[in-house]
């Protein structure tokens, strides 16, 4: 269906927004609000409304909505003091009050018998996750796998990146044989989580597998066996770890399809995929390649939270790894972060990056509180759990950043920031005096990643305490090569200790490895 009002043309189908012909760029979920006030424009449609049909019944906060509501408009060219188009009913709602032309989209002949998959999935990625099946015999067991099945969607939703069908949709497959591709067309996702549940006596074992619809490839799959010693356990762990693996396989995909398109064809979302793609590999290079593509992403649509959020990560820890000046850098990203808090209040990847702002500009405070912030929202976001780690490791709280380190593992076991964690947790355990224990987590750390900057300098200072000159020295060296400007005088002035004990204790394990 289409829809035309004063100058703007909205296509439900093409999933478009025009004004005068010319395309607004808008967030899914702002266009889904939109597309829903102007179908029901015949009455007012409740905050509960909304948080149903938009939210898919997630908590949201009313500073959430809001500023939902308020793209809408400023999409539209309508403010909140004029109200022209979307009118807000106090106590009651909102309500589209332009004067609205319907008509049918007429389908363009198709240039091949194929069928083609709906826009949605050319689109930004949406999951749906299926009713484990289960495989136990017992049909009283269904509860098991419908209630895996269920927190495993709950805590996608949490993931700000893409949509997730909700329950009342996805669950309607199960028990029957239905394609994944056929699923994926009627859904309009581009993503389906499935899996299985076979529970005997005392165990269970579980299996899930995240498939591409578009190819009908498994682009990850996992087995869980476990004791059901707690039920309630047992489902929250498997739970948590599904969910914390999904995330980065989605971004993994979805920065395939980007880099397989035209360079003049990207949009921001295919932009910020490409960025990440590079942000994770944590190399000088990357890190410039990511922020030119962040800065263009921006450029295409400056109310892009999430491009602004890994903008201002990116600026940050490029400053942590001694490649860019604070002094440069810092309004810059704290701009972007600022910015991307405002666009959604509740997406946790805006707050970690708040966090890593507040860190690296020495308000350690501010950055714990916007770190516990971003994993109230997600607790599953294991980069957010590493921020949180290397903040607490600085603010003289070894054994809290050491535990939270482990949690970053645990969580994403095959993170690309897999090294990063190691090499934190490494850090903490330098600073509670426990030299062998860190030299041992940043071999690690360097064993996953050979250019890591934050490993070397640990192995460094380890190796200077514990006097192993040869293993200070070649720390020192491979420290240099990955960070050319290292010098004490930058150590002591760069990162943002809370206690001058911690500064000189690190100091002096450089000084001992032989740095100057």
């Amino acid at each position: 269906m289409r829809f035309r009002f004063e100058n703007n043309v909205l296509d439900g189908d093409l999933r478009e927004l025009t004004c005068s012909g010319a395309a607004v760029p808008l967030q899914p979920q702002v266009f889904d609000l939109l597309l829903y006030l102007v179908a029901q424009r015949t009455r007012v449609v409740s905050k509960d409304d909304l948080i149903s049909q938009i939210w898919s019944d997630r908590i949201i906060s009313d500073s959430a909505l809001n500023s939902r509501i308020n793209a809408a408009r400023k999409a539209l060219g309508d403010d909140g003091a004029t109200q022209r188009l979307i009118k807000t009913i106090p106590r009651k709602g909102f309500r589209f009050v332009g004067e609205v032309r319907e008509e049918m989209a007429s389908a363009p002949a198709p240039t091949q018998p194929v069928a083609a998959l709906p826009r949605a999935l050319a689109d930004r990625p949406a999951v749906a996750v299926l009713a484990f099946e289960n495989m136990s015999g017992d049909p009283a067991q269904d509860y098991f796998g419908d209630g895996i099945s269920e927190d495993i969607l709950t805590a996608l939703s949490k993931q700000r990146w893409f949509m997730v069908i909700a329950r009342n949709s996805s669950f309607t497959y199960k028990g029957r044989a239905v394609h994944i591709r056929q699923i994926a067309e009627e859904l309009g996702v581009r993503y389906v989580v499935e899996g299985s549940v076979r529970k005997s006596d005392n165990r269970v074992r579980i299996t899930a597998q995240l498939n591409d619809a578009t190819t009908g490839s498994h682009l990850w799959a996992e087995r869980y066996d476990r004791e059901l010693v707690d039920v309630f356990a047992v489902q929250d762990e498997i739970t948590n770890a599904i969910a914390a693996a999904i995330e980065p396989q989605i971004h993994a995909a979805e920065s395939f399809r980007a880099h397989r398109k035209p360079p003049a064809s990207l949009d921001a979302w295919d932009l910020l995929m490409r960025a990440l793609s590079h942000y994770w590999r944590v190399t000088r290079r990357d890190h410039e390649t990511a922020r030119a593509l962040l800065e263009r992403a921006v450029g295409i649509d400056p109310n892009y939270g999430q491009a602004r959020s890994v903008l201002a990560a990116n600026h940050m820890f490029g400053v942590h790894l001694g490649w860019a000046e604070l002094a440069v850098v810092a309004p810059v990203a704290e701009a972007a972060a600022l910015a991307a808090v405002r666009c959604d209040h509740e997406d946790a990847w805006a707050h970690a990056a708040l966090g890593s702002v507040y860190f690296s500009t020495r308000r350690l405070a501010d950055a714990l509180s916007e770190f516990e912030q971003a994993l109230a929202l997600n607790p599953n976001f294991s980069l957010a759990q590493g921020y949180y780690a290397l903040a607490l490791s600085y603010a003289g709280r070894p054994k809290d950043s050491f535990e939270a380190a482990q949690r970053a593992m645990r969580l994403s076991p095959r993170d690309p920031s897999l090294a990063i964690y190691h090499g934190i947790a490494g850090y903490a355990r330098f600073t509670e005096r426990r030299y062998g224990e860190a030299i041992t987590l940043a071999r690690e750390a360097i064993r996953h990643r050979g250019d890591l900057t934050g490993a070397y300098r640990v192995l460094a200072v380890s190796a200077g305490m514990t006097g192993d000159g040869v293993l200070a020295e070649m720390a020192l060296g491979e420290l240099r090569r990955t960070q050319p400007n290292i010098s004490l005088r930058w150590i002591a002035t760069q990162l943002p200790w809370a206690n001058d004990a911690d500064r000189e204790h690190y100091l002096e394990g450089f000084r001992r490895a032989g740095l100057r």
